[in-house]
């Protein structure tokens, strides 16, 4: 197979990780890797980079997401999710769709979220949900997120059904958790589905049954090239003795080319080469590169 990104449909009650080693099988993969986990608990879009592509997958993490959950109102458990045993009850008052809609508005903008005990997080090389099963509770710093949108889908007596766009390292469950202390109860996810990661929001997901569909059929699965996401970024087109060069790791002079922190580098016909930087006009230093076929 050859390099590129696979937006793999995560199932329920698989791991982000068994999900990856399911596509890496499959695939006969040399390397890969997934953006952002999602829990057994979760569905929905899980970006896979495979062998070259797994160079690039910082870039994909920084850009935002979008999940849509159901929040079952007046028990919390101890996971923020229906997988944990209930900790906590309370009354559900009478809600109406204009009083949620303030509340959910309230949430909007940038903000910071304490992330739960029971996340991949980890402490001294141990992630905190081992911890959190351990009986141990650590203080965990506020991180910085930002909630870009947050929508009522639907409204009955005692859950909601909700969609949010949101920064990396938002908590979902956190967030639900809060939304329904807003909303004067308490409460914990249902369901969760990610929707999409930027700049993937309009592009179809394979499955792992569409997987084994095309590859028993002599096909492939679609798969995005390694460049798909950073069409923000700009682009440099150099001739072949100067790829040449940037793929010895060398600095080239490149007329015409203005500074900036982080270019995308393509050699003759269009060849994708890797990530690059302009520290001064007219000058190209590489920075990530692929290995080229």
């Amino acid at each position: 197979m050859p390099s590129g990104i696979l937006l793999l449909d995560k199932p329920l009650g698989l791991s982000s990780n068994g999900a990856l080693q399911r596509v890496k099988r499959l695939l006969g993969a040399r390397k890969a890797g997934h953006v952002g986990s999602l829990d057994p608990l979760a569905t929905g879009m899980l970006p896979i980079v495979l062998d070259e592509a797994t160079k690039l997958a910082g870039e994909i993490l920084s850009q935002r997401k979008c999940y849509r959950f159901q929040l079952a109102l007046g028990e919390r458990t101890r996971t923020g999710d229906i997988e944990g045993e209930v900790i906590e009850t309370q009354a559900v008052p009478v809600l109406d769709r204009d009083r949620v809609l303030a509340v959910c508005a309230g949430f909007l903008g940038p903000q910071t979220q304490v992330p739960p005990m029971f996340s991949a997080l980890k402490r001294e090389g141990r992630p905190l949900y081992a911890l959190a099963r351990a009986g141990i509770e650590v203080e965990r710093a506020p991180r910085p997120i930002e909630i870009l949108r947050l929508t009522l889908i639907e409204l009955a007596p005692r859950h909601l059904e909700a969609e949010v766009v949101c920064t990396k390292g938002t908590y979902v469950r956190t967030l639900g958790e809060d939304l329904a202390r807003g909303l004067g109860t308490c409460g914990h996810l249902l369901s969760l589905r990610r929707l999409y990661v930027e700049p993937f929001d309009t592009e179809p997901m394979e499955t792992l049954e569409s997987i084994e569909r095309a590859l028993g059929a002599g096909g492939a699965p679609r798969l995005l090239p390694p460049d798909a996401p950073l069409g923000a970024l700009p682009a440099v087109y150099l001739p072949a003795e100067a790829a040449r060069r940037v793929g010895l790791g060398q600095a080239v002079s490149h007329p015409g080319v203005a500074p900036a922190v982080c270019v995308r580098l393509y050699g003759p016909q269009g060849a994708f080469l890797g990530l690059g930087r302009v520290p001064e006009t007219d000058r190209v230093l590489p920075r990530r590169l692929l290995a080229q076929p």
